[in-house]
């Protein structure tokens, strides 16, 4: 498990050395009971504000950003993968963007993150999609990835979401006009690249030891979390199920959302789940690393990230 928790150097070390020109590594690490943990940043992806937010006002919105001194038009959504080593099963935890967006420029840095931090993707035995947009299946799509992967490695999906992207229903969603195409055809190049790796589930897999994807809906259909637990501690990968504002807000819609008033219902179970259990939650669009606790408010709930260990 060294090179996988080999997640910070100090800034003075990485100035100068050759590698892949980061300033910081883009990866943190916690341990939950005998398993391992690693956050990865795949970049950010600048979408509309009004995509966080489709069911309140414009002010409502504007309040929320100017309070955190972001801009009211654009804002950049943290996107993150995960890593869990166990036993010996090491499991990648969605994928990434990808490559070929233009307006995604920012992001797709999965792989190279990976590589970048001494991880061979061969050795990866496991792979856990929490659902099929493009975010998250596009770094398996990406050119030359396929052929680095084990031939048998095991992609866990839901059939709920591989029944879903045959012929998938956006008219619950209020997306930018590019991105439906873009999202049927990283799913159908998804399925094309790896339908024969793909092994379905109904409602929850035990993917490994401590290691265990259950599928919520909400977002899509099919989307599912996992579940990371050993010797009394617990994390959460929610997926899409709660975005930044949600915290604050869990009754905002977002414009990703398929069937936005099941997501509600599913993030509000998650978030209070959280908050019962103390667990720690990690997120695909909460800031770099994503981790932290929840605990309740009066009208809300308030995401605690964790001291960063350094």
């Amino acid at each position: 498990m060294s090179a996988i928790i080999r997640n910070v150097q100090p800034v003075t070390q990485a100035i100068g050395k050759r590698g892949s020109g980061e300033l910081v590594p883009s990866r943190y690490a916690v341990r939950v009971g005998d398993v391992d943990v690693v956050l990865i940043s795949d970049g950010v992806l600048p979408l509309p504000t009004s995509t966080m937010s489709t069911n309140v006002s414009e002010a409502q919105r504007n309040e929320w950003f100017d309070g955190r001194f972001l801009q009211r038009d654009m804002f950049d959504w943290a996107l993150n993968i995960a890593l869990v080593r166990s036993g010996e099963r090491l499991i990648l935890i969605d994928s990434g963007v990808g490559d070929g967006f233009e307006y995604f420029s920012r992001a797709g840095k999965s792989v190279m993150r990976l590589e970048s931090a001494g991880i061979d993707l061969a050795a990866i035995t496991d792979i856990v999609i929490t659902h099929m947009h493009m975010d998250h299946v596009g770094g398996l799509n990406v050119d030359g990835v396929k052929a680095k992967l084990r031939r048998d490695v095991r992609i866990h999906v839901s059939a709920a979401e591989v029944a879903f992207w045959k012929s998938p229903d956006f008219s619950k969603t209020v997306m930018p006009e590019a991105v439906p195409p873009a999202l049927r055809k990283a799913a159908a190049t998804f399925m094309e690249l790896y339908g024969d790796n793909i092994v379905k589930f109904d409602r929850e897999v035990e993917v490994a030891t401590g290691v265990s994807a259950r599928v919520t809906g909400g977002h899509t259909p099919g989307h599912c979390v996992v579940d990371v637990a050993s010797n009394g501690e617990k994390l959460t990968f929610v997926g899409d199920a709660v975005f930044e504002v949600n915290f604050d807000n869990p009754d905002w819609q977002n414009g990703f959302e398929h069937d936005p008033e099941a997501a509600v219902d599913v993030r509000l179970a998650l978030l209070n789940e959280a908050a019962e259990s103390g667990a720690l939650l990690a997120a695909a669009h909460v800031a770099f690393p994503s981790i932290g606790h929840v605990a309740k408010t009066n009208d809300g709930f308030r995401f605690v990230p964790v001291q960063w260990d350094y």
